[in-house]
């Protein structure tokens, strides 16, 4: 039996969200079952979701449009980059009715599948308020939460960084505490690269590595990761990209080669963002710590070139 994935995703920005749903639907014994937007700009993430399922040659598996808000409100706006710059040709918009994405969640959970969560966890929320306790009654992997610092030779971010979190801090109260989660935390993702290495073998691929291929080099150019390189020893020369997502969707997966330590958590804030403190008396949590790096990036980019020879 395949393992079942939902995808809750705001894809469209950062060039991770691309790399963890493409990985996905090339990760052996795994069949995602449904895909669900947050951040919604009037349904184009949805329009973007859908047209790499449909590169892939998946129709199949549906998407839906979530929400468009932030119960705590945005403390700044989300953007999306310049579509013509990150897409090879105009992609268009998918809304959809009111609660589909919350409906779509639910069918996924009801046939068991295991929910990754690579935005901010606002429609996790609003499912949870919908219907009190389904989340509780799955397995849920949500990449974010600030818990240990970041080692020697990267920089010294902290829960500021932690842009799924921050973006919406009542939803991620609201889920760390009404389910079990597992966290892939910026502290362990951050160690993983999609570097100009790889971008041949992407190329070779088929259309969904040459995708990832043009998004990674537009975000780098955008972001300046390059540059972000060259100030911090722990990053390779040729950085593009961090593959946040990707590590959570792996994780979601069934993948072997973290280390899951259970850790006490307390939610609280500190200047204003939204961390997870190590207590005694804190809720124990399944924390991804550790990454074997070199595995990672060999199965990631299998993965990815299995997907295209899906598609032939």
């Amino acid at each position: 039996m395949p393992k079942l994935i939902h995808l809750d995703t705001d894809i469209g920005g950062d060039t991770d969200d691309l790399c963890a749903l493409v990985m996905l639907l090339g990760w052996p014994d795994v069949e995602v079952v449904g895909v669900t937007t947050t951040c919604e700009d009037g349904g184009r993430r949805a329009g973007f979701a859908r047209y790499v399922l449909d590169l892939a040659g998946r129709p199949g598996i549906p998407v839906a449009a979530g929400a468009a808000g932030s119960l705590a409100g945005f403390p700044e706006q989300p953007g999306i980059p310049d579509p013509a710059r990150f897409w090879p040709e105009p992609v268009p918009a998918r809304p959809g009715p009111p609660g589909a994405a919350l409906d779509l969640l639910a069918a996924g959970i009801e046939r068991g599948a295991t929910v990754v969560a690579i935005g901010p966890f606002t429609n996790l929320a609003l499912l949870e308020a919908a219907r009190p306790g389904l989340l509780a009654s799955t397995e849920v992997v949500l990449m974010g939460g600030s818990v240990l610092p970041l080692g020697p030779g990267y920089p010294r971010w902290g829960a500021d960084y932690d842009f799924n979190v921050q973006c919406d801090t009542t939803a991620a109260r609201v889920v760390f505490e009404r389910c079990d989660p597992t966290l892939v935390t910026v502290a362990t993702t951050v160690q993983l690269a999609l570097r100009s290495a790889h971008l041949p073998a992407l190329r070779a691929a088929g259309p969904l590595g040459r995708l990832i291929a043009r998004q990674a080099g537009a975000y780098a150019e955008l972001y300046r990761h390059p540059e972000l390189a060259r100030r911090y020893p722990a990053f390779p020369d040729d950085l593009l990209n961090f593959q946040h997502d990707p590590l959570a969707a792996a994780v979601a997966a069934g993948w072997d080669g973290v280390t899951v330590d259970t850790l006490r958590l307390t939610p609280g804030r500190h200047d204003r963002w939204l961390s997870f403190a190590l207590t005694a008396a804190g809720k124990p949590t399944r924390v991804v710590t550790a990454v074997d790096r070199d595995r990672f990036a060999a199965d990631w980019l299998r993965a990815v070139e299995r997907a295209d020879q899906l598609t032939r």
